[in-house]
């Protein structure tokens, strides 16, 4: 929570780092310290800010030290399990899209035989979760009905949890009557794009069900997403948003610890903010909850290369991966698992 003084707003971004001294203090669930944070101030129109260590909150007004340390405790308190996925490592979430136009992988898993072929696949190569999709939600896409949506997934969800013990399946979709459908094999989470904003009635069914959720940033359809881009802010707006909906969700009667938040990246986002985005992400550990970042294959990695046209994007993939890594993202969103995987676990035994 950050906090207010009339127009003025503070936030906390911790500086993270491996290294543990006497005056950090640890990233929840984590093996990240920090000793020093940038403390970012919002005045309207106006934004400034400034690197503090540890010691010298203390140093600060009354009110804005008393603002700082609510926000420290958020980002140090201990990520609480959510399911089956314990936040005290990495975790991946396989992509599985079941549409025949999807961005990257789409008409590859049609079939209810190829997209269970797949499924295994993904499990087998470390993801802790697999997002199964029947909506594509690339930009310019328009939405797919309801009905449409549940004949491309339920199949291929009956036959994952038919068939596959402990398994942990996400649907990625934004109709609250999609997910009421699949809530009949017993699915493990909802991952809502929308950030709950495309459905009146998906956070009804949310509180009612109990069900985790992953709330995404966006701010329009995707058939307008990439036409009108506007922040004053992007990394504060994206924040604001998250903040307000994880609010209106608490308001409701929906426990924060079902809770996961994403940034949303390519959703209505530019180049220039996409790398913002992941660069500063360490910002949103001081919501307290698990971050996932999808930056899978997206077209920021093809623009940074100049050829947005060439579909092989898994070098970019992984290399926001590792840098999320360093940032101490709990969750990533990914189509290449098993590169993934293997590059997290180097990279773990290297810092």
């Amino acid at each position: 929570m950050t906090g207010t003084r009339k127009l003025v707003k503070y936030y906390v971004r911790p500086i993270l780092n491996n290294s543990k001294n006497k005056d950090s203090l640890k990233l929840g669930s984590s093996k990240l310290y920090f000793d020093r944070i940038e403390l970012i101030k919002r005045n309207g129109k106006n934004i400034s800010s400034k690197y503090l260590h540890l010691k010298e909150v203390n140093g600060l007004s009354r009110d804005i030290s008393k603002i700082v340390h609510i926000q420290i405790k958020k980002i140090t308190k201990t990520r609480k399990k959510i399911k089956n996925l314990k936040f005290n490592k990495p975790l991946i979430m396989g992509i599985l899209n079941v549409t025949p136009d999807s961005f990257s992988d789409g008409g590859e898993f049609l079939s209810v035989k190829d997209a269970f072929a797949q499924y295994k696949k993904l499990r087998k190569e470390g993801a802790a979760i697999v997002d199964v999709g029947g909506e594509s939600t690339r930009p310019g896409s328009k939405t797919v009905p309801a009905k449409k949506e549940l004949q491309r997934i339920m199949p291929v969800i009956d036959q994952i949890k038919s068939n596959s013990k402990n398994s942990l399946v996400s649907v990625d979709t934004r109709k609250s009557s999609v997910m009421k459908a699949v809530m009949e094999y017993n699915i493990d989470f909802i991952n809502d794009v929308s950030g709950l904003r495309y459905d009146s009635k998906v956070i009804s069914f949310l509180n009612n069900t109990k069900i985790p959720f992953i709330i995404m940033h966006s701010i329009s359809n995707p058939a307008k997403m990439q036409n009108s881009i506007k922040y004053k802010d992007v990394l504060l707006d994206v924040y604001d948003f998250l903040e307000n909906q994880i609010k209106k969700c608490k308001s409701k009667g929906i426990s924060e610890n079902k809770i996961i938040i994403d940034p949303g990246i390519g959703f209505g986002k530019t180049l220039k903010q996409n790398l913002t985005l992941i660069k500063k992400i360490s910002l949103l550990h001081s919501l307290g909850l698990p971050v996932m970042l999808g930056s899978s294959r997206k077209s920021f990695i093809g623009k940074i290369q100049k050829n947005e046209l060439y579909d092989d994007r898994t070098g970019g993939s992984i290399a926001s991966v590792l840098y999320g890594l360093s940032q101490g993202i709990q969750i990533f969103r990914v189509h290449d698992v098993y590169e993934t995987n293997q590059a997290i676990k180097v990279y773990s035994k290297l810092i």
